[in-house]
């Protein structure tokens, strides 16, 4: 280094937090908003398992709310009533599904990507899926994505997956803070 130039001071820990939750959010965002990179990293026009296609229609023919654990509803009620005062439109997506349901687009995903592995970072068995436990809600529209995950916590609300930005489940029992993100929902198979 040039003894002359003065030093850059190393990120503090919070600082690079943040930093990294905002690369995240770039990232995810370009991926749900933009073609171009939805097709580079391979995530078809349709969009992927488990959620709607762009349009925003729910994923189910019932309300995405039928069916959720009592807890999980008005956590995201809550939320969804904070992130509105604040100007964010939070959409419950899809929430509780069948394990029929769950069972089809795993399917889906075993059709769509043709390599079991890809399709299971991306879908659980019914067996495993919070969504059929009324556990799990997946949220839209982009900002409201955004919102919740910088708002959840608050809320008792935690991202599960580091590759679905979407996908919201309670806060454990007696935790302070949300575990980190698992890499995808590959560990259940």
């Amino acid at each position: 280094m040039d003894p002359d130039r003065p030093h850059p001071r190393p990120l503090s820990a919070p600082a690079r937090a943040l930093l990294g939750a905002l690369g995240v959010l770039v990232v995810a965002g370009a991926v749900l908003l933009v073609p171009q990179v939805r097709a580079a990293v391979g995530v078809p026009p349709s969009g992927l398992p488990g959620l709607p296609a762009a349009s925003g229609t729910p994923a189910t023919d019932a309300s995405p709310a039928t069916g959720l654990h009592p807890d999980l509803a008005d956590r995201f009620n809550a939320a969804q009533a904070a992130a509105a005062a604040d100007g964010v439109d939070l959409r419950l997506v899809s929430g509780w599904r069948s394990a029929q349901e769950q069972q089809r687009l795993v399917e889906e995903a075993l059709a769509r990507y043709g390599d079991p592995a890809e399709a299971h970072r991306w879908v659980l068995p019914p067996e495993h899926s919070a969504h059929v436990q009324g556990l799990a809600v997946d949220v839209g529209a982009a900002d409201g994505i955004a919102w919740l995950q910088e708002h959840g916590l608050e809320h008792g609300l935690c991202r599960t997956y580091a590759n679905e930005a979407w996908h919201f489940e309670m806060l454990p029992d007696g935790a302070a803070s949300c575990p980190a993100p698992l890499p995808d929902a590959s560990w259940a198979w």
